[in-house]
């Protein structure tokens, strides 16, 4: 997690409201893995040492805990216990989206294949002249009406064909994405919390997605030593555990979740910091930490590959610069016809963002 600090001036001192605190106190809750004590104590802890609530009588921290309880963000369940209601979990979904889409770029590099499948249409603001076939729904009356004038004066004024404009259309593909989040103990390790960024995207894709395009399909799930489907409400509680990477278990899950949707474009996103060092085999767990043993990263690629023959297309977002891992992703990459992108931890909802809406978008022409 990341602030901005500034020079504190007393003057600013009691002021923040409580929709601002709420932001806060939500970002600490992802990185708390929905642990709302744990929240309030860092809270606790900020407002000590920088003063956020007023002593003012209804501007405490006692007073927005009651607040949050009020206007439905949490609920008590025993005097002093607290869980993230519906509505919590819904906002701390937008929060994150609004966080990430304040810092998307508009090209942060790199070129994207477009999918030619998809279904519906979205209006773009730019306009062309009309042509035949073009749907009267997109026309630009003003526009079309403002040429009439130009080409024929107010006097004489009629429409004809050569004076309409058209609004631009992009062709939007349906989407079916399976967000796979590395949950290896190295997530967490070195003193880098590379977990709670991997969480804000998946917490805030899910809100676009539900939001903005919710006839796409999201899955996410979450892989260590094995891989689980987890639901959208649980994303804000996953935690890191003592686990090795097992993206062979991954892929093959997203595999199957994925051919359920065969009427759509499907995609796996996965983010991961460390090269695959564990597979199932009878039964059992078969593990190496050490460089890239050649049984476990054989049966991974052959995943990768079993998922381009299905049209799977695997985008591997890394979060570490681990030369084996590069190793390892760029002939994964190969076989399965997929993309790569190394990403710092701060541009990481950037290229997940941009590459999710332009890989469902053709422009129709």
């Amino acid at each position: 997690m990341w602030f901005r600090y500034r020079e504190w001036r007393d003057d600013q001192q009691g002021r923040m409201r409580f929709e601002d605190l709420l932001r806060l106190f939500n970002q600490l809750l992802v990185q708390a893995s929905g642990n709302v004590a744990q929240a309030i104590s860092w809270l606790t802890y900020l407002d000590n040492r920088y003063g956020l609530f007023s002593d003012e009588p209804g501007k405490g921290l006692g007073d927005f805990i009651e607040w949050l309880k009020q206007e439905g963000y949490l609920r008590e369940t025993e005097p002093g216990e607290y869980q993230i209601t519906s509505k919590g979990n819904r906002q701390i979904r937008q929060d994150s989206l609004d966080r990430i889409f304040s810092s998307v770029k508009k090209a942060p590099g790199g070129e994207h294949p477009t999918p030619d499948s998809g279904q519906g249409v979205e209006r773009l603001s730019e306009t062309r002249p009309y042509r035949y076939g073009d749907a009267p729904s997109n026309i630009d009356f003003s526009a079309s009406i403002s040429n009439a004038i130009k080409r024929h004066g107010l006097d004489k004024l009629h429409l004809n064909e050569d004076d309409l404009e058209v609004y631009e259309t992009e062709h939007l593909s349906s989407c079916a994405t399976v967000l796979a989040i590395d949950i290896s103990h190295s997530m967490i390790l070195y003193g880098e919390d590379r977990i709670t960024p991997a969480k804000e995207v998946a917490l805030a894709l899910a809100q676009l997605i539900l939001t903005r395009y919710p006839k796409d399909k999201l899955h996410v799930l979450v892989f260590g030593d094995d891989a689980r489907e987890v639901k959208v409400e649980d994303i804000p509680f996953i935690q890191v555990g003592p686990f090795h990477t097992n993206t062979r278990a991954a892929l093959e899950l997203s595999r199957r979740i994925l051919k359920r949707h065969r009427n759509a474009n499907r995609q796996i996103f996965m983010i991961t910091d460390g090269k695959p060092s564990a597979i199932y085999e009878y039964g059992r767990l078969y593990k190496n930490p050490f460089g890239l043993d050649r049984k476990i990263v054989n049966k991974t690629l052959d995943e990768a590959v079993k998922c381009r023959r299905d049209k799977i297309t695997i985008t591997t977002f890394m979060i570490a610069r681990d030369p084996w891992l590069v190793d390892f992703v760029n002939t994964l990459t190969k076989v399965n016809h997929g993309r790569a992108y190394f990403s710092s931890l701060n541009q990481l909802g950037e290229y997940i963002f941009v590459d999710y809406i332009r890989n469902r978008r053709q422009s129709l022409r």
